[in-house]
C-alpha cells in the first residue's frame, strides 16, 4: 500500500489534453488551471524593473481569464504590436501601465516559444533591464495589474506566485555571477 496514493474527496479528477493521464486538481486551486478561454499567443517584452537597492518592481497580474497567468506576480510588459519593433513596444507598456517614461534599457535574455504543435507559430519573450531611481518608482501610477510592489528576488521567487517564464528571467538576473562565461 506504500506506492499507492489516495486523492481526498476535495481533488477533481479530469482526462489531460489529447488523452496523456489524468491531471488531479485541488479544490480551491488556482482557477486558471480550469479556465477553457482561448489564449493567443504573441511575440512580447517585459522589463526587469530594478531599484537602487536591487529590489524588482513587479506586478500583480489581474485575475481574467484571457491572459497567461492570471492572479500571478510578474514583470511589467506584453505584446509587441505588428510593425512595432520590441523597444518601441516596452516603452509603450511601461509608459501604458505604469505612466514610466523609458530612457534607458539593456536587452537581458529572450525566451523563445515553439508553440507549433498547438497550431500556433513560433513566439519570442525579450526581457530588458531597466534601471529606476526610487524617486522615479514613486511617482508610477499602477494603470494594469491588481497590484505592484518592490520586492526582492527572494521574497518574489520563494514566497510568491510568479509566472513560470518571468520567474526564470528574475532567477537569472539575480544568479548572474553564477555563469561562467564561455570563454573562461
Amino acid at each position: 500500500m506504500a506506492n499507492s496514493r489516495r486523492f481526498a474527496s476535495t481533488e477533481s479528477v479530469a482526462q489531460s489534453p489529447a488523452g496523456r493521464g489524468v491531471v488531479r486538481v485541488a479544490a480551491g486551486a488556482d482557477y486558471f488551471i480550469r479556465v477553457e478561454k482561448p489564449l493567443k499567443p504573441a511575440d512580447a517584452v517585459a522589463a526587469l524593473l530594478v531599484l537602487e537597492d536591487g529590489r524588482y518592481i513587479v506586478q500583480l497580474r489581474d485575475k481574467v481569464p484571457h491572459i497567461f497567468y492570471p492572479d500571478h506576480w510578474g514583470c511589467f510588459g506584453g505584446a509587441v504590436d505588428t510593425g512595432e519593433n520590441p523597444l518601441e513596444a516596452l516603452r509603450r507598456e511601461l509608459r501604458e501601465e505604469l505612466e514610466y517614461e523609458l530612457d534607458a534599457a539593456i536587452e537581458f535574455t529572450r525566451f523563445d516559444f515553439d508553440l507549433t504543435a498547438l497550431g500556433h507559430r513560433k513566439v519570442f519573450r525579450i526581457y530588458y533591464e531597466v534601471s529606476v531611481p526610487q524617486k522615479v518608482f514613486s511617482r508610477c501610477v499602477l494603470h494594469e495589474g491588481a497590484d505592484m510592489q518592490a520586492l526582492t528576488g527572494v521574497d518574489l521567487l520563494v514566497g510568491r506566485k510568479v509566472a513560470p517564464y518571468d520567474a526564470f528571467a528574475i532567477w537569472m538576473h539575480m544568479s548572474r555571477h553564477r555563469f561562467v562565461s564561455a570563454q573562461g
